[in-house]
């Protein structure tokens, strides 16, 4: 399998996904049902804002966050955004469908972006003096 979304297009959508997950509480109308419910896809949001703001990508402003990095967080997000609704056991209420619905988008693009680490094989390094180079150009992580 082949990561197949672009990362300019991840950098905008990225931006549009954190305020998104910042005011879900209150689009979907689960701002009232559970603290957990309530503060998780704002923090999760937040984080997201901030990691846009500094990722390695055309659509960020300072770039320092490397891309791998970003992607790997951001699937995490996904996997803690997927269970949350049972962990906290506010699924009952019946609000799940939104944090399962983000979880799994958050899994999808940290996952299927370019230069994303699940997917891309690793940069075979050189031992040059007991230093190992990295080749930052390729956009892959050695190992």
């Amino acid at each position: 399998m082949k990561a197949f979304i672009p990362t300019t297009f991840y950098g905008f959508f990225n931006h549009i996904l954190a305020l998104t997950l910042i005011a879900s509480p209150w689009l979907f109308g689960f701002a009232n049902v559970s603290s957990a419910a309530l503060f998780l896809p704002m923090y999760i949001g937040w984080l997201q804002l901030i990691m846009a703001i500094f990722a390695d990508n055309k659509a960020s402003f300072i770039r320092q966050l490397p891309m791998q990095t970003h992607l790997v967080i951001d699937a995490f997000m996904g996997f803690i955004l997927i269970i949350a609704p049972w962990l906290y056991n506010f699924s009952s209420k019946g609000v799940f469908l939104p944090h399962l619905l983000f979880g799994l988008l958050l899994v999808f693009l940290g996952v299927f972006t370019v230069r994303s680490p699940f997917l891309n094989k690793p940069h075979h390094s050189v031992p040059e003096g007991q230093l190992r180079s990295t080749d930052s150009t390729e956009g892959r992580l050695s190992i």
